[in-house]
């Protein structure tokens, strides 16, 4: 009996210290081994792409909610602790503006944003946004968990004819 409460302690000692460790962040699943977390890439910061129509992208932009910046060169849309930044024609049309893709025109742009709510709350959302789905709803994987979690998506365009994703995890 002495032998089963003191592998029963064990075990609980066990799963409290690998819980804490988990809790910590200090270990990350990483090419199906636990590796330290290092230096590295974290996340996005942020992404660009060219901007034809500003008016209309802003309205767009601000009817699904989002915070949009305008400024002389670039308008940026945020979301999280992420933004899109779209070069105006007056800065990417430029020959001298060599901080983007050579070849990047309008649409170019193909985003897929995380929706938290439900399909019917993401589907009025693009309706007073007057965006078309153009797919969906379809099963698709996600970024999660080194690609392995899958959730539903619509795809719209948006003004300027990017491709936008809106994928809900369940």
């Amino acid at each position: 009996m002495g032998e089963l409460k003191t592998r029963r302690r064990f075990i609980k000692g066990a799963i409290a210290a690998g819980a804490a460790v988990a809790a910590s962040g200090a270990l990350t699943h990483e090419s199906g081994a636990l590796a330290q977390r290092s230096e590295g890439i974290r996340s996005f910061d942020h992404v660009a792409a060219p901007m034809r129509n500003m008016e209309a992208m802003v309205s767009f932009y601000r009817a699904l909610g989002l915070k949009v910046n305008e400024g002389p060169w670039v308008c940026s849309i945020h979301f999280g602790d992420q933004k899109i930044n779209f070069h105006l024609p007056v800065l990417w049309q430029r020959e001298t503006f060599t901080l983007r893709a050579p070849a990047a025109q309008p649409p170019c742009g193909d985003f897929c944003f995380v929706w938290e709510g439900s399909m019917e709350s993401l589907k009025a959302t693009l309706d007073r946004a007057r965006a078309e789905v153009i797919e969906g709803p379809a099963e698709r994987a996600g970024g999660r968990d080194g690609g392995t979690v899958r959730g539903t998506s619509l795809y719209v365009r948006d003004p300027d004819g990017n491709l936008l994703e809106f994928m809900i995890y369940s």
